[in-house]
């Protein structure tokens, strides 16, 4: 098959989504490989790397034009109009963006969402949305430090003693547990909240306490329980007592950084303004739901602001500022997808037996294949 991989134009994405190391193991499976000019080098990857792989270097028409296109992020419908009726389109393509499906459809083309896969212990080397929360996750602890104007360890110098940061993480999924181990391994004292019971013994055997809201009802115990690895909306008695939790916890913590989301939904709001005004003058916040509305309502997307003399961080695309390792992951993920839907004789096979398939697939032949609720 014809390969092609395209440069990311959506302001601020830096990855790529092939690397030379996955370009070189398609081609050893008899594909050609297209890569547009320049499209690895915000991630560190020059076009010569990608010849040395055997990649042909060309311009963005010819990488849309190819049988199936590698991506990061939906194409814009400038870039989609490139692509021709029939090829097939891979990426985190936002299975929740009913106008984007639309124009892909329109187009004719096949789409995979990535983001889509089942959470299921099959479909973990394709996991788009865990390799790239381990890597926001990682970079929210980064971001903290370098906006908290004190040290995250406990220090004993001669001038004195320097007490550990005290840090708040909303929100345990890959995201949040990998905040939790970076903070550790900076020394920081560390709390953490979700409201999954079941991730309170991974959340202590990162050497964080948790922070438990009781249930109270069967309704609360069902909701918690979530859907597909992800909470579920919880009843308002709940959250009011949850919202009680952290307000007391965020008045103590140097560092608090918020994780919480759900698929298709608005952010749900962690941090009210009444409790960001209590808290420490020089705390931090890294809103990692930014994207999605932010989990305060102070946040405010790609900025860094100073609100009540507590610094929120707002980036919404975390894993583009560690463009390197998140496009070196990406891409492994998409390797391991591929081979799903290409048989061993190279040519594309949809098979909708297959459950990771059938849960990716978006559009085909001009119709919607999945709807969202």
């Amino acid at each position: 098959m014809h390969i092609g991989v395209p440069l990311e134009s959506h302001a601020g994405e830096t990855r790529v989504a092939a690397t030379p190391e996955t370009v070189k193991k398609l081609i050893a499976q008899g594909h050609q490989v297209t890569v547009q000019q320049g499209a690895g080098v915000a991630a560190s990857v020059p076009d010569r790397d990608y010849e040395a792989a055997g990649a042909r270097i060309t311009g963005a028409a010819e990488a849309f034009a190819a049988e199936l296109v590698l991506k990061v992020l939906a194409p814009s419908a400038e870039e989609l109009v490139h692509m021709s009726p029939g090829s097939v389109l891979v990426g985190m393509l936002d299975p929740f963006d009913d106008a984007n499906l639309a124009r892909m459809t329109e187009r004719g083309v096949s789409a995979f969402a990535l983001e889509a896969a089942p959470r299921t212990s099959r479909a973990q080397s394709l996991d788009v949305l865990s390799s790239q929360a381990n890597i926001a996750g990682y970079k929210a602890v980064m971001l903290a430090a370098d906006h908290y104007p004190r040290f995250m360890p406990m220090l004993m110098t001669a001038a004195g003693t320097v007490k550990a940061a005290r840090v708040l993480v909303l929100g345990a999924g890959v995201a949040g547990l990998q905040a939790i181990a970076t903070a550790r391994r900076l020394g920081a004292v560390i709390e953490a909240s979700d409201v999954r019971p079941a991730v309170k013994e991974q959340i202590e055997s990162l050497g964080a306490k948790f922070v438990e809201v009781p249930f109270e009802t069967d309704e609360e115990r069902e909701c918690a329980e979530g859907v597909g690895g992800y909470a579920r909306p919880m009843p308002a008695s709940w959250m009011a007592r949850q919202a009680s939790a952290v307000h007391e916890r965020a008045k103590q913590a140097d560092i608090v950084i918020t994780t919480a989301l759900i698929p298709g939904r608005q952010a749900p709001t962690l941090l009210g303004e009444d409790t960001v005004a209590q808290m420490k003058s020089g705390s931090v916040i890294v809103d990692l739901a930014a994207a999605k509305g932010g989990n305060c309502p102070l946040t405010e997307l790609d900025r860094v602001v100073v609100r009540y003399g507590v610094t929120l961080v707002g980036h919404g695309n975390l894993p583009a500022l560690v463009a390197a390792d998140a496009s070196a992951l990406y891409a492994r993920n998409l390797l391991d997808f591929l081979k799903l839907v290409i048989d061993e004789d190279g040519q594309l096979h949809i098979d909708l037996e297959d459950d990771i398939v059938a849960a990716c697939l978006m559009c085909r032949d001009g119709r919607v294949v999945r709807k969202n609720a």
